[in-house]
C-alpha cells in the first residue's frame, strides 16, 4: 500500500493587484462578473457587495477548501493515503511519507490562495467605512471578512508555522518585502481578537445558505484556544453554539447528502454546485479524493487507510455511512458524492465546522477542566448516534482516548486529524507505530520538523528574508 510550478511572485505584497473573482452562485446568488481593478472600484454598496463575494470565492479554491485543505489535514495522518503517488508528480503522495519537497505545488497553492483571500479581505475592510449602507449589514460584513480573514490565518499558522501577517491592504509591492515572518504566537493573537470582535458582528442565523455566522466564529475561537491549550476558556465559547438553534441529525446517511446540504448540524461549509457557469461552481475533490479506477478519471488521492475502516466496529453506523469499499477492497470516502457526469464538477460542499465536531471539543474541554461527568455525556452524544453503547470513563486520560477516537472516527476525510495529532502532541508517537503496522511504509519516517510544512521555495526565492522551516 502507498499513502501519497514553481510561482514567480511572492503573494503577500503583490495582492492588491489582483482582480476580483465572483463567487458562486449557489453561495450568494451573483453573476460573474468581469475584471475590475480594485483602485477604481468599491464605489457603493453594490461593488462592495462583490468584494465581499470574492473573498467567499476564494474559499473555493484549491489551496484552501477545493483540496489543500482536506488532504494536508489528512494524508500525514494514519487516516487517509495516496493509492497512486505517481498522479500529479507525487503531489499527494509526499505528504504520506513525509518526503514533502519545499517546491510542492499543492503547499505553493496554499500560501498563494490564502493570501488572495486574506488581501481581499483586507481591501473589503479598509474600503467598507466610505461606503454608504445600512450599519446592521455593514456590520455584518464587517464580521464576515474578520472571521474569514481570521481563518484562513489559522489555516496558514497551522500549517507552516511563522507566516508574514498582513492586516491591511496592500497597494505597495515593496511594504512588506525584507520584514519576513510573524511569530506564531503573535499570529494567534491576531486571530484571537479578530473572532472574538466578529462574535459581536456576526447575526445567529445566515440570510442565505454559506455565510458566516456566530456559531462559526464561536466555533473557530473555541479550537483555536484549545490549540493554544487553553481548555477552560475554549469551553464557554463552545457552550454558546448549540442554543443557536444547531441539532444532531439522527440519521447519519444524511448529514453528507448532497439533496440535504446546509442541515442542522452543519455551522460553515464552502459551497459547491455542479452545472453552474460552464461546471466552474463545482469541486475536484470527488475526481481526486476517489480511487483510481473505481471511478473515470479518479486519481486515488486521500483515501481513507484500511486501518480506519477496521477502527469502526460491526455496530457502528458511520463505517458504511461514511466509508466505502470497492470490489478490490479500497476504501473511499461516502462524504464525496457524485453529482455530475463531469467528475471535475463535484457538487459535495466542504464542511469546515459541524455541531459533532464542536460536541467532542466540548468533551475534551470537559475532560482537561476535571469534569468528567459532562465529558462522558458529550461524548456519548456521538457515541449514542453511531448506534454505540454509552460509556461511564471515570480518568482524565481514558477520556481523551476515547474522544481522540470518536473525533477519528467521526471526521474522517474532512481535514482534522492531522492537525488534532500535532495539538495533542501525538502526531510522532502514532505516526510512528502506523508505519511500523502498515505494510508499505518501511522506509516512511516522521522526525519532530515534520510537524510543520515547508514554506514554499518561491516565496522564498522572491523574497530572502522570508526563511525556511528547519529540516527541509
Amino acid at each position: 500500500m502507498n499513502k501519497f510550478k514553481k510561482m514567480k511572485r511572492i503573494y503577500i505584497p503583490l495582492l492588491g493587484l489582483f482582480l476580483l473573482q465572483s463567487c458562486s452562485s449557489d453561495l450568494l446568488n451573483t453573476s460573474p462578473e468581469s475584471t475590475k481593478v480594485t483602485a477604481n472600484f468599491y464605489k457603493d454598496e453594490a461593488q462592495l457587495e462583490q468584494g465581499v463575494n470574492a473573498v467567499y470565492a476564494s474559499l473555493q479554491y484549491n489551496g484552501q477548501y477545493q483540496l489543500a485543505m482536506q488532504a494536508i489535514g489528512e494524508i500525514p495522518s494514519d487516516n487517509t493515503f495516496d493509492e497512486v503517488p505517481a498522479n500529479d508528480s507525487f503531489t499527494y503522495g509526499e505528504f504520506d511519507f513525509f518526503t514533502i519537497q519545499p517546491n510542492n505545488s499543492l503547499l505553493g497553492s496554499t500560501w498563494k490562495d490564502h493570501y488572495v483571500g486574506i488581501q481581499q479581505a483586507n481591501i473589503v475592510l479598509n474600503r467598507i467605512g466610505g461606503i454608504a449602507m445600512d450599519q446592521t449589514l455593514k456590520n455584518t460584513r464587517t464580521g464576515e471578512m474578520k472571521f474569514l480573514r481570521a481563518l484562513m490565518y489559522f489555516n496558514l499558522v497551522r500549517i507552516f508555522g511563522d507566516v508574514p501577517l498582513v492586516t491591511k491592504e496592500t497597494t505597495d509591492v515593496n511594504e512588506y518585502f525584507g520584514q519576513g515572518r510573524t511569530p506564531v504566537e503573535t499570529v494567534y493573537d491576531f486571530i484571537e481578537i479578530e473572532l472574538k470582535a466578529s462574535i459581536d458582528l456576526l447575526p445567529a442565523t445566515a440570510s442565505q445558505k454559506g455565510r458566516v455566522t456566530q456559531g462559526a466564529a464561536l466555533g473557530v475561537l473555541g479550537k483555536v484556544l484549545m490549540t493554544r491549550n487553553r481548555y477552560s476558556e475554549a469551553l464557554p465559547y463552545l457552550q454558546k453554539i448549540e442554543p443557536l438553534g444547531y441539532s444532531l441529525l439522527t440519521d447519519v446517511t444524511k448529514i453528507f447528502d448532497p439533496s440535504n446540504k446546509n442541515n442542522a448540524e452543519i455551522i460553515f461549509d464552502v459551497q459547491f454546485t455542479s452545472g453552474l457557469n460552464g461546471n466552474t461552481e463545482g469541486s475536484q475533490a470527488y475526481q481526486m479524493f476517489s480511487p483510481s479506477g473505481f471511478i473515470s478519471g479518479a486519481k486515488g488521492h486521500n483515501l481513507p487507510t484500511k486501518e480506519v475502516y477496521a477502527v469502526f466496529s460491526s455496530g457502528d453506523l458511520r463505517r458504511n455511512a461514511f466509508v466505502g469499499l470497492t470490489p478490490s477492497g479500497v476504501p473511499y470516502s461516502k462524504k464525496l458524492v457524485k453529482t455530475s457526469d463531469a467528475i471535475v464538477d463535484g457538487g459535495s460542499n466542504t464542511v469546515v465546522l459541524r455541531l459533532a465536531d464542536v460536541f467532542l471539543l466540548m468533551a475534551e474541554c470537559y475532560a482537561k477542566t476535571n469534569n468528567f461527568t459532562i465529558s462522558n455525556l458529550y461524548l456519548n452524544k456521538i457515541k449514542t448516534r453511531a448506534g454505540l453503547n454509552p460509556v461511564n470513563l471515570s480518568g482524565e486520560q481514558q477520556l481523551l482516548d476515547e474522544i481522540a477516537l470518536e473525533r477519528r472516527k467521526e471526521l474522517v476525510g474532512e481535514g482534522h486529524r492531522w492537525f488534532d495529532l500535532v495539538r495533542t502532541g501525538k502526531a510522532i508517537s502514532i505516526m510512528t507505530a502506523h508505519f511500523q503496522n502498515t505494510p508499505g511504509y518501511n522506509t516512511a519516517v516522521i522526525k519532530s520538523y515534520n510537524l510543520l510544512m515547508p514554506v514554499p521555495q518561491s516565496q522564498i526565492n522572491t523574497d530572502p528574508a522570508i526563511k525556511q522551516n528547519p529540516g527541509y
